[in-house]
């Protein structure tokens, strides 16, 4: 099992919070990043593997200030050598699916191989509203369940990812779909242009475009598909027809095992074999400390981020990871007991806690919990 970490991008400390409009703060911002990059860093010294960011706009309360996510991949590879970067994920509703896989393949390259991406449907409405690209499209959640904009949403979603899934791997292709038509149908070009058609693929000779390609070429031969957090096996289905893995922070090890059953013979329906493990990630809210105590101390301010932000987008308390190694260890081997997981991904209360707060949960987790359940070194 290879342990990873994800962060909310939140700005401030809980009292920072408090005060309102933190995110409009620089200098709060400026720690937040400087604040990453250390982590990043120093859980790659610790042999994490993944470090996972989201994308999220116009937070001037500070509580995801995430923004363009490619900028802050490039930020975490900036101060990491060999671990993975995963944005979790690029929001359909707000991208352009040809120039997202563009982006993914361009930031693959400038990290080396070792970027993960995540696709999601977009579920803060404030935002979304202001970047949409289509006047339909609407951000989705528990309020729209089962509503004329979550079908939209999830068919719309549909279209995205099969675009940029087909961009990534083909070397030109066309599209023809109800929200998206690549190259625009019977697009001519409007002069001449003879590179075109002596050096590349797609433009006949009147200049007709009737494919486009992305360039370049991603340089991993398949990169690292994720879902997103989820805990639907709709979600989950959908994933698998792309080996996409879905993050699932539940400890409920029922469900769990029918989702890992239901992924992987979708999976084979599409004719995809993959090993035990490679079906979905888990993972959950993780603090690690020498004692539960303390552990459950340090989740308070967790605790209120959760439910001054979280909640109102209805979002359920994930998978608690708190307490001491003892605990954790009996924790994890309980649901990797139930379903075989090679990625666990460890939500972690940057900018609410300090460094030194994180730190510690860091180290002592890779020194106490992950050598009993991978066989990445770590320090002693």
């Amino acid at each position: 099992m290879k342990f990873g970490l994800f962060v909310y991008c939140t700005v401030g400390r809980r009292a920072e919070l408090e005060q309102g409009m933190a995110g409009r703060r620089p200098e709060l911002y400026h720690r937040m990043i400087m604040e990453l990059g250390d982590y990043a860093a120093f859980a790659e010294d610790r042999g994490y593997f993944a470090f996972g960011h989201p994308e999220h706009h116009l937070q001037i309360e500070g509580f995801e200030t995430s923004n363009d996510p490619a900028l802050m991949a490039m930020w975490l590879g900036q101060h990491t050598s060999t671990m993975r970067v995963v944005t979790c994920g690029f929001v359909s509703t707000t991208n352009n699916p040809l120039a997202t896989a563009e982006k993914i393949a361009t930031m693959d390259h400038m990290l080396d191989g070792r970027f993960g991406v995540g696709l999601v449907r977009g579920y803060q409405a404030r935002w979304v509203e202001n970047f949409k690209v289509r006047p339909d499209l609407t951000a989705v959640g528990p309020w729209t369940k089962d509503t004329e904009d979550d079908n939209r949403n999830r068919e719309y979603f549909t279209e995205f990812v099969d675009i940029v899934v087909k961009a990534l791997k083909s070397n030109t292709f066309s599209y023809r779909g109800k929200y998206w038509n690549f190259p625009p149908e019977d697009f001519v070009n409007p002069h001449d242009h003879p590179v075109y058609r002596k050096f590349g693929e797609g433009v006949d000779d009147s200049m007709r475009v009737h494919e486009v390609g992305i360039a370049p070429r991603p340089l991993q031969d398949e990169i690292p598909l994720y879902g997103g957090f989820s805990q639907s096996l709709r979600t989950a289905k959908f994933w698998a027809k792309y080996k996409g893995r879905p993050i699932v922070l539940s400890g409920d090890t029922e469900f769990l095992e029918v989702l890992w059953d239901a992924w992987r013979e979708e999976a084979k329906s599409h004719g995809h074999v993959v090993a035990p493990g490679e079906e979905a990630c888990w993972g959950g809210i993780m603090i690690c400390a020498e004692t539960d105590a303390k552990a459950w101390s340090l989740f308070e301010d967790m605790q209120w981020f959760w439910d001054n932000w979280a909640t109102a987008f209805g979002q359920g308390m994930p998978e608690l990871l708190v307490g001491s190694p003892d605990t954790l260890n009996k924790q994890i081997e309980k649901v990797s007991a139930a379903v075989p997981i090679d990625e666990a991904f460890l939500l972690i209360p940057a900018g609410l806690h300090t460094p030194d707060q994180i730190h510690d949960s860091l180290d002592l987790f890779s020194r106490k919990v992950m050598p009993n359940f991978s066989d990445t070194i770590t320090l002693d």
